[in-house]
């Protein structure tokens, strides 16, 4: 009899140390093994909410896809002799892959589709009439690359002309001027906060706030917070349904994405918005919604990349094989 009993103490400890290491596997699946600390660190209230949001993914399936993404990430980082920021989630199950999505980058252009969102928002709660609003500037208010607002200043444009021209071909006066409706960079991060996002944040405006370095925090992101903050925006709550399309259908028919993720997803319906700065350590980012051919949900993913040596350029194929990677991941692409 004491045998027997001894038997069914151990069977009982032996269930109970399963169940440990099966909630210890899935822990480590969630978080990625990375977390962000110090000043950086989320409020352990807004990121458990951001994350209560979505549906959880399958643990073990999801936990399998994320090693061989990072491990396929971190041999193309070797080779790009780079860093690479990636997250990426299906819409349809909440499954995410990710890495060194808790990792600061410089947003640079990318602000651009988070502020269009900002005017339609704005627009449609508290100023009706903003979008068709026409906006002047003057000669000396033009900055560097701004192929669609270039001597219109006199004759201007409307917010909603404005967002666009910002959004399809990166247009940096456009970007100013629809900063301007949100209260500049101070209101484009209120809005940020607002959507749940205690991370990105916007300092200064085009040009200046492309110029980084590592290590500085002004105009700059994680991809994970980005990234549900397109998520939000894109298929979420956080826009009215036709602000929605609207903001969808401008970065679907964006003009400077197609090297980048779109290269990635041949055959995807991809709307993204870009950003570059070759004399910031060789930075270029992408943001995008991307439906697959086969149809079904989307999948959001945000991907920023950056140079070890501030004096090499960029490289659009590294934002192409992570897309790559990150759609194999989530069991999107074969």
């Amino acid at each position: 009899m004491r045998h027997i009993e001894e038997e069914r103490v151990a069977r009982r400890r032996a269930g109970r140390g399963a169940r440990a290491g099966l909630a210890a596997l899935a822990a480590a699946a969630l978080f990625g093994g990375v977390a962000a600390c110090g000043a950086d660190a989320a409020p352990a209230s807004r990121v458990a909410a951001s994350q209560s949001a979505a549906p959880a993914a399958p643990a073990a399936p999801a936990a399998v896809r994320q090693g061989e993404v990072r491990e396929q990430l971190r041999k193309l980082e070797a080779s790009y002799k780079g860093r690479i920021g990636m997250y990426a989630v299906d819409t349809g199950t909440g499954a995410k892959v990710a890495y060194r999505e808790r990792e600061r980058f410089p947003m640079l252009s990318t602000f651009k589709a988070v502020a269009a969102a900002g005017a339609l928002d704005k627009a449609r709660r508290t100023d009706p009439g903003l979008m068709e609003r026409r906006v002047y500037w003057k000669a000396e208010e033009e900055v560097d690359y701004s192929p669609r607002t270039e001597g219109k200043g006199e004759e201007g444009m409307t917010v909603a002309e404005l967002c666009e021209a910002a959004i399809t071909y990166s247009d940096n006066t456009a970007g100013n001027m629809v900063l301007k409706q949100l209260g500049g960079p101070a209101g484009l991060t209120r809005y940020f906060r607002s959507l749940g996002d205690p991370v990105s944040r916007l300092d200064r405006w085009e040009t200046d706030l492309n110029i980084w370095a590592p290590g500085e925090k002004r105009d700059t992101t994680m991809p994970a917070f980005i990234g549900r903050d397109l998520q939000r925006l894109t298929t979420g709550d956080a826009l009215a349904k036709p602000d929605q399309a609207r903001l969808n259908g401008w970065l679907k028919a964006n003009t400077t994405g197609d090297k980048r993720i779109r290269a990635g997803l041949p055959g995807w319906t991809v709307g993204d918005k870009t950003g570059t700065a070759n004399d910031s350590y060789g930075s270029a980012n992408d943001i995008a919604i991307a439906w697959p051919p086969s149809g079904g949900a989307p999948i959001v993913i945000a991907i920023y990349t950056g140079r070890n040596d501030p004096g090499v350029a960029s490289d659009d194929s590294v934002l192409a094989r992570t897309a790559t990677i990150a759609a194999r991941g989530l069991g999107k692409m074969s």
